[in-house]
């Protein structure tokens, strides 16, 4: 396990992420945790906002009991908030918000009212600090994951094939997209740190076909690395085979039964990453507490496919796999932007 101890280089990242955030002397900031958030970031958050001579304040609300059958993680849609009022009104008075809830508010009900005043929203990843340095900021990121977006959005039709057997299609029309490079300095807006990652929210009825995951692929609500393939078929959005021999397979289908919600089946979003910084291995590296997995959905050339709640199909769940497998091919309309797990430069 890593020292929850303040070092002066984590600060200095905190510092840098939230210079690309534009942060200035003088701006009012709201640090939002909850009382099982990781202390050491909302430390280091506060610290560095003080430094560069920002005025932060706290919002800090009880972690909500679970109410599921099963742990929830990694859902991005935290319930910590709990509609509550007052907690809203203030965020939306924060020009900026620093998000250290464990879940984040990427998903979360409250989020849209919050956007809406023209607060800023940077999500701070569940992870140590010791992750979070090395995804410093990047411009020319920030470029390619915009570049990629723009595609998507103007893309009809996503294929997606692998030597392991996959051969799914995703009709795109309509599909809400975002991209991602860690930082966001718009009013109304809300990132993610680590960043890296471009998504898209397909409409309802809109995937079909089979989706293999090979040994080495991901579960990040497991965070586990495979050790047997999974033989994923989807008819209109849901997951309606699910074949696989060993524990990997067995663990998702006893959890996307356990929340005996149809929903929980259906696909949430799909995407690929893109951050060079972000690597494959480093789920070995910590323990499960230290990490949140952000790092292993950014890392270039995986195709980043995740089921559960996807809002733009009127589809809502707490159920979600996120699950980035590596060695796929993706084309849109044709035009491949990974091959064989391979980030294309297509970009520019």
């Amino acid at each position: 396990m890593l020292a929850d101890r303040i070092e002066a280089k984590w600060i200095d990242a905190f510092c840098e992420i939230f210079a690309r955030c534009a942060v200035k002397p003088g701006d009012t900031a709201a640090i939002l945790s909850e009382t099982q958030s990781r202390a050491l970031n909302v430390r280091l958050a506060e610290l560095a906002l003080l430094r560069m001579g920002a005025k932060p304040f706290h919002v800090i609300v009880p972690t909500p009991r679970n109410t599921q059958v099963v742990p929830i993680r990694s859902t991005g849609a935290s319930e910590a908030i709990g509609q509550l009022g007052p907690v809203v009104s203030a965020l939306r008075q924060a020009g900026f918000v620093v998000d250290c809830t464990i879940e984040g508010l990427m998903h979360a009900k409250e989020t849209p009212e919050i956007l809406k005043s023209g607060a800023r929203i940077l999500v701070i990843s569940n992870e140590h600090p010791e992750a979070l340095e090395r995804m410093v900021p990047d411009s020319a990121l920030e470029k390619r994951v915009r570049a990629a977006a723009k595609m998507l959005r103007g893309t009809k039709h996503m294929k997606v094939t692998s030597a392991a057997g996959s051969d799914l299609d995703v009709n795109m029309e309509g599909a809400a997209t975002v991209g991602v490079w860690g930082w966001t300095d718009k009013p109304g807006t809300l990132a993610h740190w680590p960043g890296g990652i471009v998504v898209s929210f397909p409409k309802s009825g809109t995937i079909n076909g089979t989706l293999v995951m090979a040994p080495g692929d991901i579960n990040l609500t497991f965070k586990r690395y495979l050790t047997s393939p999974i033989r994923l078929t989807l008819k209109d959005d849901y997951v309606t085979d699910l074949k696989g021999e060993g524990a990997d397979a067995e663990m998702m289908r006893r959890y996307l039964a356990a929340w005996g919600d149809k929903e929980a089946y259906a696909v949430s979003h799909v995407g690929w990453g893109m951050n060079p910084g972000a690597r494959y291995e480093a789920l070995t590296m910590y323990d499960q507490r230290d990490t949140n997995g952000t790092e292993l959905r950014a890392v270039a050339g995986n195709f980043l496919f995740s089921t559960g709640a996807n809002e733009f199909a009127g589809r809502y769940t707490a159920g979600h796999f996120d699950l980035p497998m590596f060695g796929t091919t993706i084309e849109l309309d044709g035009v491949a932007v990974i091959k064989a797990g391979v980030l294309q430069d297509v970009f520019g």
